[in-house]
Protein backbone atom coordinates (compact mmCIF):
# COMPACT_ATOMS: atom_id res chain seq x y z
CA UNK A 1 0.00 0.00 0.00
CA UNK A 2 2.88 2.39 0.74
CA UNK A 3 4.03 2.11 -2.89
CA UNK A 4 0.60 3.42 -3.87
CA UNK A 5 1.70 6.81 -2.54
CA UNK A 6 5.09 6.97 -4.24
CA UNK A 7 5.54 10.30 -5.98
CA UNK A 8 3.02 12.19 -3.85
CA UNK A 9 5.27 15.26 -3.99
CA UNK A 10 4.97 15.33 -7.78
CA UNK A 11 1.22 14.72 -7.78
CA UNK A 12 0.70 17.42 -5.16
CA UNK A 13 1.63 19.94 -7.85
CA UNK A 14 -1.89 19.42 -9.15
CA UNK A 15 -2.96 21.83 -6.42
CA UNK A 16 -1.69 24.74 -8.45
CA UNK A 17 -4.12 23.78 -11.21
CA UNK A 18 -7.21 23.54 -8.98
CA UNK A 19 -6.90 19.75 -8.90
CA UNK A 20 -6.40 17.22 -6.14
CA UNK A 21 -6.13 13.53 -5.52
CA UNK A 22 -8.23 11.69 -2.96
CA UNK A 23 -7.27 8.50 -1.21
CA UNK A 24 -10.49 6.46 -0.95
CA UNK A 25 -11.15 4.27 2.08
CA UNK A 26 -13.94 2.63 4.04
CA UNK A 27 -14.56 2.41 7.76
CA UNK A 28 -17.00 -0.01 9.42
CA UNK A 29 -19.61 0.15 6.65
CA UNK A 30 -19.69 0.20 2.83
CA UNK A 31 -19.76 4.02 2.78
CA UNK A 32 -16.78 5.45 0.91
CA UNK A 33 -14.71 8.24 2.45
CA UNK A 34 -11.87 10.32 1.06
CA UNK A 35 -8.81 12.16 2.33
CA UNK A 36 -6.62 14.52 0.33
CA UNK A 37 -3.39 12.77 -0.71
CA UNK A 38 -1.72 16.10 0.02
CA UNK A 39 -2.08 15.24 3.75
CA UNK A 40 -1.00 11.59 3.55
CA UNK A 41 2.52 10.35 4.28
CA UNK A 42 1.94 6.62 3.89
CA UNK A 43 -0.52 3.78 4.36
CA UNK A 44 0.48 0.67 6.32
CA UNK A 45 -1.01 -2.42 7.89
CA UNK A 46 -1.64 -1.54 11.53
CA UNK A 47 1.29 -2.69 13.71
CA UNK A 48 0.93 -3.74 17.37
CA UNK A 49 -0.27 -0.81 19.46
CA UNK A 50 0.45 0.23 23.03
CA UNK A 51 -2.66 1.31 24.89
CA UNK A 52 -2.58 4.57 26.83
CA UNK A 53 -4.51 4.38 30.14
CA UNK A 54 -6.94 7.25 30.55
CA UNK A 55 -6.78 8.34 26.91
CA UNK A 56 -9.76 9.30 24.78
CA UNK A 57 -11.79 6.20 23.86
CA UNK A 58 -11.19 6.79 20.13
CA UNK A 59 -7.40 6.62 20.61
CA UNK A 60 -6.56 2.97 20.04
CA UNK A 61 -2.98 3.40 21.21
CA UNK A 62 0.43 4.50 20.04
CA UNK A 63 2.76 2.90 17.51
CA UNK A 64 6.52 3.20 17.25
CA UNK A 65 7.53 3.58 13.62
CA UNK A 66 10.88 4.63 12.16
CA UNK A 67 12.05 6.17 15.39
CA UNK A 68 8.90 8.19 16.10
CA UNK A 69 5.81 7.60 18.20
CA UNK A 70 2.45 8.08 16.46
CA UNK A 71 -0.99 8.30 18.04
CA UNK A 72 -3.51 6.04 16.29
CA UNK A 73 -7.14 7.20 16.18
CA UNK A 74 -10.08 4.97 15.23
CA UNK A 75 -11.59 7.17 12.49
CA UNK A 76 -14.92 5.35 12.61
CA UNK A 77 -15.39 5.99 16.34
CA UNK A 78 -14.11 9.56 15.98
CA UNK A 79 -16.99 10.45 13.65
CA UNK A 80 -19.63 8.70 15.75
CA UNK A 81 -19.62 5.26 14.13
CA UNK A 82 -18.89 1.80 15.54
CA UNK A 83 -15.37 0.81 16.48
CA UNK A 84 -13.28 -1.11 13.97
CA UNK A 85 -12.37 -3.95 16.32
CA UNK A 86 -8.93 -5.55 16.29
CA UNK A 87 -6.61 -2.79 14.94
CA UNK A 88 -4.09 -5.25 13.53
CA UNK A 89 -6.68 -6.46 11.01
CA UNK A 90 -6.95 -2.98 9.52
CA UNK A 91 -4.87 -0.17 8.01
CA UNK A 92 -3.43 3.08 9.27
CA UNK A 93 -3.39 6.21 7.11
CA UNK A 94 -0.46 8.24 8.45
CA UNK A 95 -1.08 11.95 7.98
CA UNK A 96 0.36 15.32 8.86
CA UNK A 97 -2.11 17.87 10.18
CA UNK A 98 -1.36 21.06 12.06
CA UNK A 99 2.36 20.27 12.29
CA UNK A 100 1.71 16.94 13.96
CA UNK A 101 1.83 13.40 12.62
CA UNK A 102 -1.01 11.05 13.50
CA UNK A 103 -2.43 7.78 12.25
CA UNK A 104 -6.07 7.13 11.41
CA UNK A 105 -7.24 3.54 11.70
CA UNK A 106 -9.55 2.66 8.78
CA UNK A 107 -11.28 -0.53 7.70
CA UNK A 108 -9.83 -0.77 4.20
CA UNK A 109 -8.02 1.43 1.69
CA UNK A 110 -8.94 1.37 -2.00
CA UNK A 111 -7.13 3.66 -4.43
CA UNK A 112 -6.33 7.23 -5.39
CA UNK A 113 -8.59 9.24 -7.72
CA UNK A 114 -7.69 12.44 -9.55
CA UNK A 115 -10.36 15.17 -9.43
CA UNK A 116 -10.91 18.83 -10.14
CA UNK A 117 -11.77 20.90 -7.07
CA UNK A 118 -14.97 21.93 -8.92
CA UNK A 119 -16.11 18.32 -8.49
CA UNK A 120 -15.80 18.65 -4.70
CA UNK A 121 -19.02 20.08 -3.33
CA UNK A 122 -20.09 21.48 0.03
CA UNK A 123 -22.20 19.11 2.17
CA UNK A 124 -25.89 18.93 1.22
CA UNK A 125 -28.25 21.51 2.72
CA UNK A 126 -29.55 20.46 6.09
CA UNK A 127 -26.34 18.89 7.32
CA UNK A 128 -25.99 19.99 10.94
CA UNK A 129 -23.07 21.80 12.53
CA UNK A 130 -22.25 18.58 14.36
CA UNK A 131 -21.49 16.77 11.11
CA UNK A 132 -17.98 15.51 10.42
CA UNK A 133 -18.44 15.96 6.66
CA UNK A 134 -16.56 18.89 5.19
CA UNK A 135 -17.34 18.11 1.51
CA UNK A 136 -18.70 15.43 -0.82
CA UNK A 137 -18.01 14.17 -4.31
CA UNK A 138 -19.07 11.40 -6.67
CA UNK A 139 -16.78 8.56 -7.79
CA UNK A 140 -18.26 5.92 -10.09
CA UNK A 141 -21.77 7.15 -9.21
CA UNK A 142 -21.08 6.55 -5.52
CA UNK A 143 -21.11 9.27 -2.88
CA UNK A 144 -17.74 9.91 -1.22
CA UNK A 145 -17.69 11.83 2.06
CA UNK A 146 -14.64 13.96 2.84
CA UNK A 147 -14.11 14.12 6.59
CA UNK A 148 -13.42 17.35 8.48
CA UNK A 149 -10.19 16.13 10.06
CA UNK A 150 -9.61 19.44 11.85
CA UNK A 151 -12.88 18.86 13.73
CA UNK A 152 -11.86 15.30 14.63
CA UNK A 153 -8.46 16.40 15.93
CA UNK A 154 -9.90 19.30 17.90
CA UNK A 155 -12.28 16.94 19.69
CA UNK A 156 -9.72 14.19 20.29
CA UNK A 157 -6.55 16.16 20.98
CA UNK A 158 -7.81 19.68 21.65
CA UNK A 159 -5.96 22.92 21.04
CA UNK A 160 -5.40 26.38 22.46
CA UNK A 161 -7.22 29.33 20.92
CA UNK A 162 -5.87 31.99 23.28
CA UNK A 163 -3.19 34.41 22.14
CA UNK A 164 -0.41 34.60 24.74
CA UNK A 165 0.28 37.71 26.80
CA UNK A 166 2.70 40.03 25.08
CA UNK A 167 1.87 38.92 21.52
CA UNK A 168 -0.85 41.50 20.88
CA UNK A 169 0.68 44.87 20.03
CA UNK A 170 -1.74 47.39 21.49
CA UNK A 171 0.07 50.24 19.73
CA UNK A 172 -0.92 48.91 16.31
CA UNK A 173 -4.18 50.43 15.15
CA UNK A 174 -6.42 47.88 13.47
CA UNK A 175 -9.54 50.03 13.46
CA UNK A 176 -11.68 49.53 10.37
CA UNK A 177 -9.55 46.72 8.97
CA UNK A 178 -11.38 43.62 7.78
CA UNK A 179 -9.86 40.19 7.23
CA UNK A 180 -11.40 37.78 4.72
CA UNK A 181 -11.09 34.22 6.09
CA UNK A 182 -11.51 31.40 3.56
CA UNK A 183 -11.67 27.76 4.73
CA UNK A 184 -13.98 24.84 4.03
CA UNK A 185 -13.72 23.62 7.64
CA UNK A 186 -16.08 25.46 9.98
CA UNK A 187 -13.77 24.51 12.85
CA UNK A 188 -10.75 26.08 11.15
CA UNK A 189 -12.73 29.21 10.19
CA UNK A 190 -13.86 29.73 13.77
CA UNK A 191 -10.38 29.10 15.16
CA UNK A 192 -9.03 31.94 13.00
CA UNK A 193 -12.02 34.14 13.84
CA UNK A 194 -11.39 33.75 17.57
CA UNK A 195 -7.78 34.89 17.14
CA UNK A 196 -8.94 37.88 15.08
CA UNK A 197 -11.53 38.72 17.73
CA UNK A 198 -8.76 38.89 20.32
CA UNK A 199 -6.88 41.29 18.05
CA UNK A 200 -9.97 43.46 17.63
CA UNK A 201 -10.15 42.75 13.91
CA UNK A 202 -13.41 42.18 12.05
CA UNK A 203 -13.61 38.93 10.07
CA UNK A 204 -15.58 38.01 6.94
CA UNK A 205 -15.98 34.23 6.61
CA UNK A 206 -16.20 32.21 3.38
CA UNK A 207 -16.32 28.45 2.86
CA UNK A 208 -14.33 28.15 -0.39
CA UNK A 209 -12.28 30.11 -2.89
CA UNK A 210 -15.12 30.60 -5.36
CA UNK A 211 -17.33 32.14 -2.67
CA UNK A 212 -14.48 34.40 -1.53
CA UNK A 213 -13.77 35.61 -5.09
CA UNK A 214 -17.46 36.41 -5.54
CA UNK A 215 -17.39 38.39 -2.29
CA UNK A 216 -14.47 40.44 -3.61
CA UNK A 217 -16.10 41.03 -7.00
CA UNK A 218 -19.32 42.11 -5.27
CA UNK A 219 -17.33 44.83 -3.52
CA UNK A 220 -15.89 45.94 -6.87
CA UNK A 221 -19.41 46.03 -8.38
CA UNK A 222 -20.54 48.24 -5.49
CA UNK A 223 -17.82 50.74 -6.38
CA UNK A 224 -15.80 49.96 -3.24
CA UNK A 225 -12.02 50.12 -3.45
CA UNK A 226 -11.32 46.59 -2.23
CA UNK A 227 -7.84 47.24 -0.83
CA UNK A 228 -9.36 49.91 1.43
CA UNK A 229 -12.05 47.53 2.70
CA UNK A 230 -10.09 44.26 3.05
CA UNK A 231 -6.81 44.47 4.93
CA UNK A 232 -5.87 40.81 4.53
CA UNK A 233 -7.03 37.54 2.98
CA UNK A 234 -6.28 34.37 4.95
CA UNK A 235 -7.06 31.33 2.81
CA UNK A 236 -6.83 27.59 3.25
CA UNK A 237 -5.05 25.78 0.42
CA UNK A 238 -7.30 22.72 0.02
CA UNK A 239 -10.95 23.68 -0.59
CA UNK A 240 -13.89 22.59 -2.77
CA UNK A 241 -14.77 24.46 -5.99
CA UNK A 242 -11.61 26.61 -5.94
CA UNK A 243 -8.42 25.96 -4.00
CA UNK A 244 -6.35 28.63 -2.28
CA UNK A 245 -3.62 28.67 -4.89
CA UNK A 246 -6.14 29.33 -7.65
CA UNK A 247 -7.89 31.99 -5.54
CA UNK A 248 -4.57 33.79 -5.03
CA UNK A 249 -3.71 33.58 -8.73
CA UNK A 250 -7.13 35.05 -9.63
CA UNK A 251 -6.62 37.89 -7.14
CA UNK A 252 -3.22 38.73 -8.59
CA UNK A 253 -4.58 38.75 -12.17
CA UNK A 254 -7.19 41.44 -11.46
CA UNK A 255 -5.79 44.98 -11.14
CA UNK A 256 -8.63 45.91 -8.74
CA UNK A 257 -7.71 43.05 -6.39
CA UNK A 258 -3.98 42.62 -6.99
CA UNK A 259 -2.97 44.87 -4.08
CA UNK A 260 -4.58 42.61 -1.48
CA UNK A 261 -2.27 40.96 1.03
CA UNK A 262 -2.77 37.17 0.98
CA UNK A 263 -1.66 34.60 3.55
CA UNK A 264 -2.12 30.94 2.57
CA UNK A 265 -2.39 28.33 5.29
CA UNK A 266 -2.54 24.57 5.29
CA UNK A 267 -2.64 21.65 7.69
CA UNK A 268 0.38 20.35 5.78
CA UNK A 269 3.63 22.24 6.10
CA UNK A 270 6.67 21.81 3.88
CA UNK A 271 8.90 23.15 1.15
CA UNK A 272 6.28 22.50 -1.53
CA UNK A 273 3.82 24.92 0.04
CA UNK A 274 6.43 27.68 0.27
CA UNK A 275 7.33 27.18 -3.39
CA UNK A 276 3.67 27.37 -4.42
CA UNK A 277 3.16 30.51 -2.31
CA UNK A 278 5.92 32.22 -4.28
CA UNK A 279 4.63 30.88 -7.58
CA UNK A 280 1.08 32.22 -7.21
CA UNK A 281 2.14 35.47 -5.57
CA UNK A 282 0.90 35.07 -2.00
CA UNK A 283 2.61 37.19 0.65
CA UNK A 284 3.18 34.45 3.22
CA UNK A 285 2.55 30.80 4.12
CA UNK A 286 1.34 29.64 7.53
CA UNK A 287 1.22 26.00 8.59
CA UNK A 288 -1.99 26.11 10.59
CA UNK A 289 -2.84 26.24 13.46
CA UNK A 290 -0.89 28.10 16.17
CA UNK A 291 -2.61 31.16 17.71
CA UNK A 292 0.48 33.19 18.61
CA UNK A 293 2.06 32.80 15.18
CA UNK A 294 -1.23 33.58 13.46
CA UNK A 295 -1.68 36.71 15.60
CA UNK A 296 1.85 37.90 14.83
CA UNK A 297 1.43 37.35 11.10
CA UNK A 298 -1.96 39.11 11.03
CA UNK A 299 -0.56 42.15 12.84
CA UNK A 300 2.48 42.30 10.57
CA UNK A 301 0.44 41.92 7.37
CA UNK A 302 -2.19 44.47 8.43
CA UNK A 303 0.54 46.99 9.27
CA UNK A 304 2.19 46.39 5.89
CA UNK A 305 -1.17 46.75 4.17
CA UNK A 306 -1.95 50.01 5.97
CA UNK A 307 1.44 51.44 4.98
CA UNK A 308 0.94 50.30 1.38
CA UNK A 309 -2.49 51.95 1.14
CA UNK A 310 -1.23 55.14 2.77
CA UNK A 311 1.59 55.33 0.24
Amino acid sequence: MASMLDGVDQRARLAGHNRLELLLFRLATQQRFGINVFKVQEVIQCPPLTRLPGSNAVVKGIASMRGRTITVIDMSMAIGGPGLGDPEKHFIIITEYNRQTQGFLVGSVERIVNLNWREIMAPPAGITEGSYMTAVTQVEDELVEIIDVEKVLKEVIGDSEVVSDGIIDESVSREGQNVLVVDDSSVARNQIKRVLDQLGVNSILCGDGKQALKQLYDLVDQGIRVVDHIGLVISDVEMPKMDGYTLTAEIRKDPKLAGLHVVLHSSLSGVFNQAMVERVGADQFLAKYEPDELASIVQSQLSAHRNHVAA
